[in-house]
């Protein structure tokens, strides 16, 4: 183990990225662990102790940083390490000792067509307004397709991009488009804040990197609604879901409002996870696509949520998809086993009815 501190988190993100390990995770007791194609590994054949992840974590902090994590306990930042690349930083406790997450960010942002999308994603990037959701639970793969569409736009039209982040991952290069990324904590305080001042300074496109609470959620639906592209990404399991979270998130005086606005505004939900390869060679990207056409707007209103899911399965014409259509075409081209099919369908009959019509 090398005895410098700062040293010792470099190492082991070293060895980390040159495993190809999307994850690095420092805790008390446990190896330093690596996540490989979603499975932990340790990278090292002792356990770290609170002092060894206590001096790791602070000599990569700044003052700053430093000073935000004694006040909050929770810490989200960026790290650039020379010659290795970008992480995404969280520093936390856990039963009174530090420990720390790190996220691998690549140096070059990957096309949509690169990720898994289906080519229809490049048509949400051409929406000139209204609201855009990319969905998905922790680790899969919403801020690399929010950063390939922000890529492609800034590629394609002439305008102001204004991303809110905590922290910045991808970094942008002005194209046609101005890029400006401000980081929470370091550029502006927080994300309500930031979209309020956003709308002053002539954006066309804003990108908000999480929508956590009601106050950003609110700022980033008006700013749909007053001729803005917003990109935004919230936490769910698929697009229906993602509009019962923004509905939830207001009190059931406010639903009625929230509900009209977003039946206004909302555009399209994008909602992915990665499943594991069927070869073990990594992940692969499974997808759902809903476009807010006039029957998804009615369902939207009435709060049916439940024949969203139908509308989306006989609207391929208008882009659209859902999970299991993406799992069964997966599975169909051999790359998921017929397992992971089952689990993460969100109807496995579905799935098995299929099969047994020598779908695949």
């Amino acid at each position: 183990m090398p005895q410098d501190n700062i040293l010792d988190v470099v190492y082991f993100l070293t060895e980390a990225v040159s495993r190809h390990a999307s994850d690095l995770h420092l805790s008390v007791g446990a190896p330093p662990m690596a996540r490989l194609h979603g499975s932990l590994i340790p990278l090292a054949n002792f356990s770290l102790t609170a002092e060894n992840c206590r001096d790791m974590i602070l000599g990569i902090l700044t003052e700053t940083q430093r000073a935000r994590f004694e006040e909050e306990w929770e810490l989200d930042f960026a790290l650039q390490i020379d010659n290795l690349g970008r992480f995404r930083g969280n520093a936390h406790y856990s039963r009174g000792a530090m420990e720390a997450a790190f996220r691998h960010i690549p140096n070059e942002i990957p096309d949509l067509s690169t990720l898994g999308h289906r080519p229809f994603i490049q048509n949400i990037c051409n929406m000139e307004q209204g609201l855009v959701l990319v969905t998905g639970i922790t680790g899969s793969g919403k801020s690399t397709t929010l950063a390939a569409m922000i890529q492609r736009i800034s590629a394609q039209r002439s305008g102001v991009i204004i991303t809110v982040e905590d922290p910045i991952e991808y970094l942008f290069q002005n194209q046609l488009s101005i890029v400006k990324q401000r980081e929470i904590g370091t550029d502006t305080k927080n994300f309500p804040t930031a979209l309020r001042h956003a709308l002053r300074q002539d954006p066309d496109v804003l990108m908000i990197s999480e929508m956590r609470d009601r106050e950003t959620m609110q700022t980033a639906i008006t700013a749909a609604e007053t001729g803005h592209l917003v990109l935004a990404t919230v936490h769910t399991i698929d697009a229906p879901k993602a509009i019962d979270r923004l509905v939830d998130a207001f009190p059931s005086d406010q639903q009625p409002q929230i509900i009209a606005q977003l039946a206004n505004c909302l555009q399209a939900v994008v909602s992915q996870r990665l499943l594991p390869r069927a070869d073990g060679q990594g992940r692969v990207l499974a997808t759902e696509i809903m476009v807010c056409n006039n029957a998804i707007r009615s369902c939207l209103r009435d709060r049916r949520g439940e024949q969203m899911i139908g509308l989306m399965e006989i609207s391929s014409k208008d882009g659209m998809h859902t999970i299991d259509e993406s799992i069964v075409e997966l599975l169909d081209k051999g790359l998921i086993t017929r397992e992971e099919a089952f689990i993460n369908a969100r109807d496995s009959a579905r799935v098995q009815a299929k099969k047994k019509k020598g779908f695949f």
